[in-house]
């Protein structure tokens, strides 16, 4: 059959993206305490397409994510995944990312309970930039309500949002931790009365402001290894307020970008 993509083009204009969005599939991904697991990974997929070429071939983008079979990181995008498609597409450049729910497991703190807490994750590959970032709900009580009120103090559910560049490995669970310990409190989805007691009191004993968030994650963020550069977004879904307040942080080596 003619292939209409190969064909050249005489308009002169490079296109640097060109792929696929948004394509839905099951996946394996590595997970710090067992290993792996399975969730659900939507892909954007696209390569750098010459001035002299018509078109690209969708289908193997397609073609070629069908066949994963096995956990996926942030280290096989780069060194796998990414490569491969490229030289499939013929193409110079490339960039692929992949967004999935996933779980772990928290303790509540008083009847220990086990719940499973979703969080969000993107693995992002651009050319040789790799990122992962996290988005993990939390508690948050504000410094100021506590301050100036005789009684009580408001408090929102927020989340926080670490995109990170490494070195080395990352785990995701260890981005939850530098986030849940960031804020005012952690998120628990089970919670019996003595647990609700025991976080309500946790938030009131540590508040903090969207920017004390921000600044507690990059402090910790600092601090490891592994990570090279880093971005933060801390985000309070207002509960007295009719909108959000948010801060962000940027850090870590000043040749990298995040």
């Amino acid at each position: 059959m003619k292939d209409v993509q190969s064909r050249e083009d005489t308009r002169g204009v490079k296109i640097q993206q060109v792929g696929v969005a948004g394509v839905v599939i099951p996946i394996e991904v590595k997970d710090k305490n067992k290993g792996y697991q399975s969730t659900v990974g939507t892909f954007d997929i696209s390569v750098e397409l010459p001035a002299d070429r018509k078109g690209t071939h969708m289908s193997r983008f397609i073609e070629y994510i069908q066949t994963l079979d096995e956990p996926l990181s942030i280290q096989m995008l780069t060194m796998t995944i990414l490569p491969e498609i490229k030289n499939k597409l013929e193409a110079e450049k490339g960039m692929i990312s992949v967004g999935f729910p996933y779980f772990v497991d928290v303790e509540a703190p008083v009847s220990k309970k086990t719940s499973k807490l979703q969080v969000y994750v993107t693995f992002s590959v651009y050319d040789e930039d790799a990122f992962l970032t996290v988005d993990v709900p939390v508690t948050t009580l504000c410094p100021c309500s506590k301050e100036i009120s005789e009684y009580g103090a408001h408090n929102q559910r927020g989340h926080v949002s670490i995109c990170i560049k490494a070195d080395g490995w990352v785990w995701i669970e260890e981005l939850i931790e530098i986030a849940n310990k960031s804020a005012s409190c952690a998120i628990y989805p089970l919670l019996k009365r003595s647990d609700e007691k025991s976080v309500t009191e946790t938030a009131y004993n540590n508040p903090r402001f969207v920017e004390d968030v921000a600044r507690e994650a990059a402090l910790l963020l600092d601090r490891h290894p592994q990570i090279s550069k880093y971005n933060v977004v801390s985000v309070n879904h207002e509960s007295i307020h009719n909108h959000n307040a948010f801060a962000c942080v940027e850090g870590g080596d000043e040749d990298e970008q995040v």
